[in-house]
This record gives C-alpha cells, structure tokens and sequence, in this order.
C-alpha cells in the first residue's frame, strides 16, 4: 500500500532526480521510491559484510589451520 508524504529535498537533487527519472521512464516517486529501496538494500549488504567479516576474524587461526592442512595435501 503506497502512502502519500512529504519530504524537503534541495533544488539541485531534485533537478537530478527528475532527470534520471525521466531517463529511466519513472515518475519522481517511482524514482525515489526505488532509490531508497536499493540505498536499503546496500545497507543490509553492508551490515551482513560486516557480521561475516567478525566471523571470519574470530575464526582466522582455525581457518588458516585448514588452509595449511589442504596445501599440505598438494603436490610440489
């Protein structure tokens, strides 16, 4: 369900975005809509990043152990 707002934006984004929404056949709302959603998504993206980095950090000496392990197994 779509809910009307309003937001304040600066004259220069919004030339922009009427711009690019333009170009890509959108109406100012679509455009920003899907904007926010894809902004959202990269935030997700990045936390998850981050969450596994912590993982990997915390688990390094056992990984790197069965990285030594398997190259141990390869021939010269």
């Amino acid at each position: 369900m779509k809910v009307k707002t309003s937001i304040t934006l600066s004259e220069e984004l919004l030339k922009v975005i009427d711009k690019r929404a333009k170009q890509y056949k959108k109406n100012r709302s679509d455009f920003v809509e899907a904007a926010v959603w894809a902004f959202i998504g990269h935030m997700i993206r990045d936390e998850q990043n981050a969450k596994d980095l912590e993982i990997i950090n915390r688990r390094a000496d056992f990984l790197n152990q069965e990285a030594a392990d398997v190259l141990a197994y390869q021939v010269a």
